[in-house]
Order: C-alpha cells, then structure tokens, then sequence
C-alpha cells in the first residue's frame, strides 16, 4: 500500500503529464533540428515520459528523497546515440546552448573509471528547457556504449543476481574492447577527413601526379569539372543541353585503362579529348539530338583511350559491361561504337 507521500507525488504527476508531453515534443523537434543544421548524422534520438507504475516502483524505493515532482529529473528522458565518439562532446556543446544545464546533477560517467576499469559510459545532463519548471534528463551516447548499456543491463542487475566473478572479468575485457572500437572509430575517420583535406589541397595546386586514383580522390577531381569545356564543345554540335549525370562510375574504367594516379587520368584526357571531340562530331553530326549527358565527354575519352591501345570490340564491350551491367544490349552497343568509330584514324586495330 502506497503512503500519502507517494499518493501525492503521483497526483502531482497525473495533473502534469501534458505538460511533459508537449515538453518531449518541444525537445525532440529542438534536437533534430540542431543535428540537421549542423550536419550531424545520429543513429537515434528518442524521448520517453516515466509511466506511472515505474514512478511508484522508483518512490516506493526512493520516495525519501523527493519532495515534490520537481525534484525528480527524469520523468522525461531524452537520448541521442551517435555513431563518434567525438560527436558526443560536439552534441553536448550544443545542448548547453539549448538548454539550462543541472550541472550539480548531471555526470559524465565517462571520467568516472579507475585506469583498470571499463564498463558503461554516457554523458548525462539534467536539463531544462526556457519556459518549463520541469527538468528533465539527456543522455548521450554511442552506438557502441549503447550496445554495452544494453546488454550490461540484461545480463547485470535486471536479473537481480550477482554476476561471479569469472563472468565480470569476461564482461570487463569486453567492455574495454568497445572502448578500443569506439575510440579506434573515431581516429579513422579524422584521419580520413584529414586525408580528404590534404587531396583537395594536392588537386587544387595541381599536384595530380602525388594523388593515388580513388574513389575519394577521383570525386575531388570531378569537383573541378575537367570535362566541362569538352561537354560544351560537344553540346555546340546540335545547340544541345547538358544534362548532369555521375561520372564517379567510370572509376573502374580508367582503372582498366592503366590509371593509377589523378595525374595519368589528366593525361588521359588532354590526350585524348580532341579525338574524343571528333568521334562525337561523327556520333552526332547527322542526328538531331537535344539532350546529351554529362558523362559524354569522358566516355568518348575512355572509348577512344580504348580503341587508340587496340582493345577493338571486346575492350568496349568490358567497359559497357562495367558501366551498366552485363545485358546483351551491350554487345550491340559496342558494336554500333566501334562502327562509328571505324571510319576515323585514331582506330588501332587489335
């Protein structure tokens, strides 16, 4: 049987729960459009209010401390899991912009382990958001600590058993583990951004022959539209519009070709775009095309590339087969691009 105290507190939290539901609302909208405005990509953000039966379990233990429902922090709480463990701390600057922060209660549980400790880590903040007297709880968290939270809660005290000692160390080396994963995450994906810096720098000085061909780099290269000039060259023949297609799926092709580095695919196509200028002045010359698409100049750079190294029929066969998918359209395609291609001088025969 629940004490007058209780019964209080519980009456308190009947009469306040729409309060609570227009606070998650309010909270969950604020959250999603900070991340969104700042770019940040979570794997989750939930809001939950504390039903009534788990408030009576928490003051059936707790009641003492708890004066009135204010006091209490977490009738609504709200979480947000990140992918980074770096974004936890970017997540959590902004909430102390967003909201009046509880510092005296809130933790970082983070900075709580000992040097031979591992196990759950999530930042806490007791907030409270302008305009409500209610404060109410914000966790963040990784995925992976997530993960940890989850089943440490399965397999720790919700079974109300004491884990032995065999069993803890287990789960401790795990723990660590995770804490390896989360950090190791972290770390490669700012010397991924790092290295993405250093190849616009690279591809901005023109330093192409230091690029090594990839998909990152091949990308920063596109981003200078080097087949621009060609395109409109090519466009000019029937007065046609350019329409933008993704040019990263030639990646494999000029692999194919023997290109290793952004400086050999920049050589592919100054050596080759005027030839690629006249095949298109033959492919559309007798037609009355009015749309072309973007990737025309360096296809016709690729086609020409192939047919100047002999690879004939086959070789363009490969790489229409590479660029759409293995169908029979493709053989009749190489074939019509190779008999457009037959009458001009560039041809090596294999």
């Amino acid at each position: 049987m629940m004490d007058l105290h209780t019964e209080m507190i519980l009456e308190e939290y009947r009469e306040a729960r729409p309060v609570f539901e227009k606070m998650q609302t309010e909270v969950l909208q604020l959250l999603r459009d900070t991340l969104n405005k700042n770019g940040i990509i979570v794997t989750a953000i939930e809001a939950r209010i504390k039903t009534e039966e788990s408030l009576a379990g928490k003051l059936a233990l707790k009641g003492a401390k708890y004066a009135t429902l204010s006091d209490i922090t977490d009738i609504l709480g709200a979480r947000i899991i990140t992918f980074y463990t770096d974004d936890v701390d970017r997540i959590a600057a902004m909430a102390e912009q967003l909201f009046e922060i509880d510092w005296a209660n809130s933790v970082d549980k983070r900075r709580l382990h000992q040097l031979d400790s591992f196990g759950y880590n999530s930042l806490h903040y007791i907030c409270r958001l302008p305009g409500y007297d209610f404060r109410f709880e914000l966790q963040l968290r990784t995925t992976l600590q997530h993960a940890w939270a989850s089943i440490n809660h399965d397999t720790g005290y919700k079974s109300g058993v004491e884990i032995p000692r065999e069993y803890m160390r287990r789960i401790n080396r795990l723990a660590g583990l995770l804490e390896i994963a989360d950090d190791e995450f972290s770390h490669i994906r700012t010397e991924i951004n790092d290295y993405r810096r250093r190849v616009q720098q690279l591809v901005q000085n023109g330093k192409l022959d230091d690029v090594l061909l990839d998909g990152d780099t091949f990308r920063s290269y596109l981003d200078a539209k080097p087949f621009a000039i060609l395109n409109k060259r090519i466009a000019a023949i029937n007065q046609a519009e350019i329409q933008e297609v993704p040019l990263i799926r030639y990646l494999g092709v000029l692999k194919e070709l023997g290109c290793t580095t952004l400086g050999d695919v920049n050589r592919l196509r100054t050596r080759y775009e005027e030839d690629a200028y006249t095949l298109a002045r033959h492919q559309l010359g007798n037609t009355d095309l009015d749309i072309i698409s973007s990737a025309v100049g360096l296809q016709n750079i690729c086609i020409v590339a192939i047919l100047r190294q002999g690879g004939g029929k086959m070789g363009l066969l490969r790489m229409f087969n590479a660029l759409n998918g293995h169908n029979t359209d493709n053989e009749a395609l190489a074939e019509l691009t190779y008999n457009q291609a037959s009458a001009l001088s560039f041809i090596t025969q294999p």
